[in-house]
């Protein structure tokens, strides 16, 4: 049997599943609030910057490797992200609100970055901290 490599040409499919890696990454999608909230954050700082999402997504000061929960590589077909996809898709299709209260930053509450210090977070999502 011969497998063939079938690409996706489609952008509005391609920036959802890459938005929702991200989102899964960072916040393990623990609830519906989390997954909804991080990805209003990301539709908060492209709108508030002009930037495009897939550039934010890129964004090591944004998305450190010490924030990452987990390797989206086992778990593509888990419930959990799929959740993160279908958010990804409305929030692209402008069918998702602002979850966050306008946030364009976040950490985790167990790791307290050098630029948080000074801040006052805005939002508390099962343990992600939104500031603006």
């Amino acid at each position: 049997m011969q497998l063939k490599l079938i690409k996706n040409t489609d952008m509005f499919t391609t920036l959802s599943y890459q938005v929702a890696r991200v989102v899964y990454e960072q916040a393990g999608a623990v609830s519906l609030n989390v997954v909804e909230a991080l990805t209003s954050m990301i539709q908060n700082l492209s709108n508030k910057t002009g930037v495009d999402i897939s550039c934010i997504l890129s964004d090591k000061t944004l998305f450190s490797d010490e924030n990452k929960i987990a390797k989206t590589e086992d778990c593509v077909n888990s419930r959990k992200f799929q959740m993160c996809v279908r958010v990804a898709s409305r929030m692209l299709a402008g069918g998702l609100p602002d979850c966050c209260h306008g946030a364009t930053r976040f950490h985790h509450a167990s790791y307290i970055p050098d630029w948080a210090i000074a801040r006052g977070y805005i939002d508390d999502v099962d343990g992600l901290l939104f500031y603006l």
